[in-house]
């Protein structure tokens, strides 16, 4: 058995996959198998991959129809045989002692799970350390405190809580016991973090930028996405799921309308995208009618944001008082639409 399993979705990943396989076979820490999931890509990644494959037993090339990154993940998942598992996205890479550092974290410290934090490039060349939490070991109570609740219902006020995935060493165990899987195209993560960490009993987190991730301004969540609402609402569904199994509603009463107002952030941002090919004012419309959704609505009526970004506070104001002809003023300048 591997000590642990590093799963890479890859979808059109040529020109990055050979770099992030690469990340992996430098690392101090050998006891590894990697799992490289071509998601049904009609580049060179499957032949890449298995390129990459060749002489070397430890790396797994697997290939799908296209069904997006949390099938993908999905299938690394039940092939893996390690005892921790981690992911690692095709355009990204970890630092050399990336896996050595969790794992020895984990094992001097008794945690079933480790934490570090990113390293953030940019296309402009700039780099940003983003921290997970203050380093140190949590127990149940403060993996409460410090992630499954931010992640279930404090959404708006800054600093937000990102449900990354990938930079964290997971128990195998924990996993397969539990059923945890990713489903949907979008914020998959953050419903992943909520339901594993819902389970898990110490949580060791070092501060060191040990995952690089490169951002990217083709990717999911640069493009426009025409089914968003229904894509939000299934996380909402889901959500709503686990914080009943979870008992967590006590703990934050309006969860939903801090949710919800996160989505509608997500929403509009969405229907500005330079990648839409909707006219303006058809853009205005699509706006004012996710506003009028029941639940967003709702959320609008009876939560007040607080602690939000600047940006994000002036939006709120023009929504509240449904100034959208000044709002999608505002982001035709902003995205030079």
């Amino acid at each position: 058995m591997p000590g642990i399993s590093v799963i890479v979705p890859a979808y059109q990943a040529e020109a990055t996959l050979k770099n992030c396989v690469e990340s992996v076979r430098s690392q101090t820490f050998q006891d590894w198998e990697l799992l490289l999931i071509d998601d049904g890509s009609k580049d060179r990644t499957w032949e890449i991959a298995s390129q990459c494959a060749a002489g070397d037993d430890r790396i797994h090339v697997f290939r799908k129809k296209n069904g997006g990154v949390s099938s993908a993940r999905n299938l690394g998942l039940r092939e893996a045989k390690g005892r921790y598992i981690a992911f690692l996205d095709a355009d990204d890479r970890y630092e050399p002692r990336c896996l050595e550092t969790l794992w020895s974290a984990a094992e001097q410290s008794g945690a079933d799970t480790a934490a570090c934090s990113i390293l953030n490039l940019y296309p402009d060349g700039s780099k940003a350390v983003e921290k997970t939490l203050p380093a140190g070991v949590y127990d149940e109570t403060g993996i409460r405190e410090c992630i499954v609740l931010p992640l279930a219902g404090d959404r708006l006020r800054q600093p937000v809580f990102n449900g990354y995935s990938v930079r964290y060493l997971y128990s195998a165990a924990i996993i397969r016991d539990h059923r945890i899987c990713f489903e949907g195209a979008y914020l998959e993560d953050e419903l992943f973090l909520m339901e594993y960490f819902c389970s898990a009993a110490k949580l060791v987190v070092t501060e060191e930028p040990l995952y690089c991730y490169l951002h990217n301004a083709n990717s999911i969540t640069s493009r426009y996405m025409p089914d968003f609402i229904q894509v939000f609402r299934r996380f909402m569904e889901r959500k709503e799921a686990l914080v009943k199994k979870y008992h967590l509603e006590s703990a934050r009463p309006q969860w939903r309308e801090n949710s919800n107002w996160a989505g509608l952030f997500i929403a509009i941002g969405n229907e500005y995208a330079r990648s839409s090919t909707k006219k303006i004012r058809a853009r205005q419309k699509a706006v004012e009618a996710i506003c009028a959704l029941p639940e967003m609505k709702h959320a609008i009526e009876t939560l007040t944001p607080e602690g939000l970004s600047p940006n994000k506070q002036l939006v709120a104001w023009m929504v509240r008082g449904r100034h959208f002809f000044l709002l999608t003023q505002m982001y035709r300048l902003k995205n030079r639409i």
